[in-house]
C-alpha cells in the first residue's frame, strides 16, 4: 500500500486507526444570543419606565373624557379633605400658643421699653424637642420681626428639653413697645418653624 501525498486544496486523509479531530465549537452564536437578549431587555426596561412616567398623564386624559364623574367625585371628597387638614393641624408635631402679657421687669432690664408675650410650646411628636427663648421670635402688626432679649422679664421661658407629650410655658420679651401679631418657634436654630398667633 502506497501513501499518496494529498494535493493542495484537498484535506489530508487520516491514517488507519486515527480519529479525525472533532470540529471546533464556535461560541459566536452564544455571544450573539446574549447580545440580542441584552438589547431586548434594555428596550423592555425603557418601555416600562416610559409607561410609569406617563402613567399620571393617562389618569388626566381619562378624567377629561368623563368630566361629570370626576367632578362629582371631587365634590364628594372635598369635605373629607377638609377634615383631614383639621386632623393634621391638631396632630402637628409641635404647637405654639401665645398671648400678650404685661412686662415684668427683672434686674437685668434697662428701662421699661419692652414687649412681652407668654408662649406655650407643646411637643406632640414622638421624639424630644429643644426649647429655648432664643428659638422664638416675635412679629408685630407692621410685619417687623423682633429678636428676644434674655433675662429682662421675670417669667422668661426656660431652656429645656421637652419629651413627647410635654409642654413648656414662659414669657419671651423683645426691646421696644409694639403690638405683637404672632410668635415663631424654630426647633433648634435650623429646624422647622411653627407659628402661633398672639391672642
Amino acid at each position: 500500500m502506497t501513501y499518496q501525498q494529498p494535493q493542495p486544496g484537498q484535506p489530508q486523509q487520516p491514517g488507519w486507526g486515527q480519529q479525525p479531530p472533532p470540529p471546533r465549537k464556535r461560541k459566536t452564536g452564544k455571544i450573539i444570543g446574549f447580545g440580542c437578549l441584552g438589547i431586548v431587555g434594555l428596550i423592555v426596561l425603557i418601555t416600562v419606565i416610559a409607561m410609569v412616567a406617563s402613567g399620571g398623564d393617562d389618569g388626566n386624559e381619562s378624567s377629561t373624557t368623563k368630566p361629570s364623574a370626576t367632578q362629582g367625585e371631587a365634590k364628594k371628597n372635598e369635605p373629607k379633605e377638609e377634615s383631614k387638614e383639621e386632623e393634621s393641624a391638631e396632630k402637628a408635631p409641635v404647637t405654639v400658643t401665645a398671648k400678650a402679657v404685661a412686662f415684668k421687669k427683672s434686674v437685668l432690664a434697662q428701662g421699661d421699653d419692652y414687649t412681652s408675650v407668654q408662649v406655650t410650646i407643646t411637643n406632640n411628636s414622638k421624639s424630644d424637642i429643644e426649647v429655648n427663648p432664643l428659638y422664638v421670635t416675635i412679629t408685630d402688626t407692621d410685619g417687623s420681626k423682633h429678636t428676644v432679649e434674655l433675662g429682662v422679664d421675670e417669667d422668661q421661658l426656660d431652656a429645656m428639653t421637652l419629651s413627647p407629650g410635654e409642654n413648656a410655658t414662659g414669657t419671651v420679651t423683645a426691646k421696644g413697645t409694639f403690638d405683637a401679631k404672632y410668635v415663631t418657634y424654630t426647633d433648634g436654630l435650623l429646624g422647622d418653624s411653627v407659628r402661633g398667633d398672639v391672642s
